[in-house]
């Protein structure tokens, strides 16, 4: 968002909304804002895209501008006002999330199966359970900069404040935020340290829920990977550096090298071969992330730890481990 104007409220689309509508774009950066104030700001022109009249439902681009009016209280000021109340229980797992707490960020390692935000048929959501990180006595509420896929766990990166948040946003928007994961794949790739560069679209006929390569119509897409350690050739846990962030980017990539993901019911990642594994979902895990801060300009460094059933897979697919037969 950019800053110094008390008149409009400008964001940048992220890559992660890229392709989505309007009024969707709302509903997951403004939830607070009913949806009939939405609708009357577009009516009467006082939202924009690139500066331009739009509808609720036009889809809207990676790049693209959009001009917001004023907050009018108290429809969309960031308080506990519309949520349920959180339980003691909640609070505490929410909190016990937290890997990194400062005046301008939070970090959180979001385990596997939680979404990060809701949506049809998702009630419990990371997006939920930020009343939890609030600071006693204060109303301003932590926002999502980024977002991962349900299955996949991790660092995500809360903002404070609007200023915090706006300077992330941008810091992802611009690609100066650098992001590392771990996963594990079926195989081992031929070359161990390499580029991938292949464009990606959505696959017709899926509603959206699946990407797939298309050097036609696809939007460009760079990964980097690198081989850490191998199972023999049956696996290996390899490092992925996205240079953009496409939708299932990641998994996409690596299945059409012909190394899908380990358990990755969407991109052909469950040809284990075999293998009596511990995870059940994709072996996808947001390591770290690096960043500059908003203040001193320095560059920070945030990592999360393993959830347990990556790292006891891990263990099974080691030389010796049962699992791996002969």
């Amino acid at each position: 968002m950019k800053q110094g104007s008390e008149e409009v409220r400008v964001f940048t689309v992220q890559a992660d909304d890229d392709g989505i509508r309007l009024d969707r774009w709302f509903k997951r950066h403004m939830p607070d804002i009913p949806f009939g104030l939405v609708s009357r700001w577009v009516r009467t022109g006082q939202v924009r895209v690139d500066g331009g009249r739009a509808k609720v439902g036009d889809h809207i681009a990676e790049g693209q501008e959009l001009r917001v009016p004023p907050a009018e209280a108290p429809s969309d000021t960031p308080t506990r006002r519309g949520r349920e109340p959180l339980s003691p229980e909640e609070e505490a797992y929410a909190q016990s999330l937290v890997i990194h707490k400062d005046a301008h960020a939070i970090l959180v390692n979001k385990p596997p199966g939680l979404a990060t935000q809701g949506g049809t048929k998702t009630t419990r959501h990371l997006d939920g359970m930020l009343d939890a990180l609030m600071e006693e006595g204060s109303e301003q509420r932590p926002k999502l900069v980024h977002r991962l896929d349900k299955d996949t766990s991790g660092v995500v990166l809360l903002a404070r404040t609007p200023g915090s948040a706006a300077y992330f946003s941008k810091h992802f928007a611009t690609r100066k935020a650098r992001k590392i994961y771990w996963a594990l794949v079926i195989g081992v790739p031929d070359i161990a340290d390499g580029i991938i560069e292949l464009p990606l679209a959505k696959q017709p006929g899926t509603g959206g829920e699946k990407m797939h390569v298309d050097e036609e119509n696809g939007q460009p897409s760079k990964t980097r990977y690198r081989v850490i350690e191998r199972a023999g050739n049956r696996a290996a846990w390899v490092e992925l550096q996205p240079y953009t962030g496409r939708t299932h980017q990641l998994r996409v990539h690596m299945s059409h090298l012909g190394h899908p993901i380990l358990a990755d019911r969407l991109y052909n990642g469950i040809r284990s071969e075999g293998l009596e594994l511990p995870i059940r979902r994709q072996a996808l895990h947001a390591y770290s992330l690096e960043l500059t801060h908003p203040v001193t300009g320095r560059s920070i460094r945030f990592e999360a730890p393993l959830p347990d059933d990556f790292q006891a897979t891990l263990e099974c697919l080691r030389p010796g481990a049962t699992e791996l037969g002969s």
